[in-house]
């Protein structure tokens, strides 16, 4: 019987019980290749128990593959896995979960049209028998909700339809549900790639509560002020294989990204090569949406071989202004200028013929075509410039484009004919800006353009937006991240509660101080 069981509902196993072990978990020898490429090759991992052990790497190296074989989605070709030294075999997620292996997606999958409850208890709800008829048991599924959601501190309603929730509460549902499985393993696969400030707090008090009593966790993000707070151990894989493990408390951020990456980043942000002019390719005048409650009386410019930082908290109406100027959200009044001339743009077709591209901040969502190749990605965006007799694609002109766009910006892929979904995240990013160049926009609106990657791919990022703005493309650049709003841009303005607080124009200026006393002047 596990520590508490006699109390009723189980709880967690002891801290005993997880010392009893030296390793909670040991992956030995895993491989795994995929057609055209090696994704693990004898990758090691030992993780202790009740402690946070950080998965580091960049885009590409294999973590995210390394946990869905240990979760089941993923067969390996060779390695074994012990759980408190005992060899298992791990064929599937149902099984995993009956280890005592949860896992916390990067993408969550929630069903919002139903309550926090039966998301909790999906495939597996309680029920009670009426002769031959089994019923849910709709009152125990409650009380049980509620139960696992006391253990991580959250007092939502178990009637409550979730998607009512924030991002961050959703998550913390996905938690419960780990523990209610009594896990002794809860992976975390970017878990706050989508959260604000105060819900990463929220999740991190979780964390160390889960930590307290025992349970294990593997950490995978690529935010070094993260791993420095939350990790106890590191383990480090670059191209598919392990390159050692650290207690965190011995590595600085430095040292982390020099093994991440194979070499040392003496700057992350590259230095620039543009110039910005004085011509106005990109002019909005009192902007405002249909809807109340978002962006109001919006006003700004863009130069040519510029790139313009627009900052701001969450919920600030950056990403809503943008996707107005591109025509994806309907405006009540305003008017938009490129290049000194009026245009009217009621749809995003009507945003690219005026030399406008967008680079959405939900790359997963709305970014990528997964079931397609990357030559489909990138061509989709020119097809219906490449037909010969007005109707025939011409596959050796788009082809010709992809190889070039594959070439100038270094996309690691087998093949233009690679899904998409089977790239890291770096390099989805690069295809989608492969994508908009080959339509070659003069004006490029990139929304959150790093998030989700790794440092090194961050790098290069930065180097193809400073590459472009150098060329003259004009570049407007919505971040979240600080440093990255502060070391890229050329220009910042700041948005709070939907309206245009405040526009720095002096590096000297600009400041964390200074933006952040814009982005709270509600």
């Amino acid at each position: 019987m596990r520590c508490g069981a006699a109390q009723g509902t189980p709880h967690l196993f002891c801290k005993k019980e997880a010392e009893m072990a030296e390793y909670r978990l040991e992956l030995k020898g895993v491989s795994k290749s995929f057609p055209g490429v090696k994704a693990l090759d004898n990758v090691q991992l030992a993780v202790r128990p009740g402690t946070v052990h950080a998965l580091m790497g960049e885009n590409g190296a294999g973590k995210s593959t390394l946990m869905k074989c240990l979760f089941g989605i993923y067969k390996m070709d060779a390695g074994e896995i012990y759980l408190e030294g005992q060899k298992i075999t791990v064929g599937n997620p149902d099984e995993a979960m009956n280890y005592g292996i949860a896992m916390v997606h990067q993408e969550l999958q929630p069903v919002p049209a139903r309550s926090v409850a039966e998301n909790m208890f999906l495939g597996r709800f309680p029920v009670k028998k009426y002769g031959p008829l089994q019923v849910i048991d709709h009152k125990k599924m409650y009380e049980e909700t509620t139960h696992w959601l006391n253990e991580v501190k959250m007092d939502f309603d178990p009637k409550a339809q979730l998607g009512s929730l924030s991002i961050g509460q959703m998550q913390s549902v996905e938690i419960a549900k780990a523990v209610s499985h009594q896990a002794k393993v809860v992976i975390f696969d970017e878990p706050t790639s989508s959260l604000s400030d105060n819900e990463v707090e929220a999740l991190f008090r979780i964390m160390n509560d889960l930590r307290d009593k025992g349970v294990s966790m593997i950490y995978i993000s690529h935010k070094m002020d993260e791993i420095k707070r939350i990790a106890d151990d590191v383990t480090i894989m670059r191209d598919g294989t392990y390159v050692g493990t650290w207690p965190a408390a011995d590595l600085t951020t430095d040292e982390i990204i020099a093994k991440m990456v194979g070499r040392e980043l003496t700057n992350v942000y590259p230095e620039r090569k543009n110039q910005p002019s004085d011509e106005v390719v990109l002019e909005v005048k009192g902007l405002s949406s249909i809807h109340e409650r978002s962006f109001q009386d919006v006003s700004f410019k863009l130069r040519k071989g510029e790139i313009l930082g627009f900052g701001g908290l969450v919920g600030a109406q950056r990403t809503e202004l943008l996707e107005g100027v591109f025509g994806i959200r309907a405006l009540a009044s305003g008017e938009v200028y490129v290049k000194g001339q009026k245009v009217t743009i009621k749809k995003p077709a009507d945003a690219m013929k005026a030399g406008i591209g967008l680079i959405t901040e939900d790359r997963r969502g709305n970014g990528i075509f997964g079931c397609l190749s990357i030559k489909d990605n990138v061509g989709v965006s020119v097809y219906n410039q490449y037909l010969r007799a007005g109707f025939i694609l011409d596959h050796g002109k788009i082809n010709k484009v992809v190889d070039d766009s594959i070439d100038m910006l270094s996309i690691k892929t087998p093949s233009m004919q690679e899904l998409i979904q089977n790239l890291s995240g770096g390099n989805q990013q690069k295809v989608i800006v492969a994508r908009w160049l080959a339509n070659n926009p003069d004006i490029l609106i990139m929304d959150e353009p790093t998030r989700g990657i790794d440092v090194g791919a961050k790098h290069e990022i930065y180097e193809i937006m400073n590459n472009l703005a150098a060329q003259g493309k004009a570049i407007i650049m919505i971040s979240s991240e600080m440093a990255e709003l502060l070391g890229m841009s050329d220009r910042i303005y700041v948005m709070c509660d939907g309206k245009m607080r405040g526009e720095i124009t002096e590096k000297e200026d600009m400041t964390q101080t200074k933006v952040m006393s814009y982005a709270t002047q509600f």
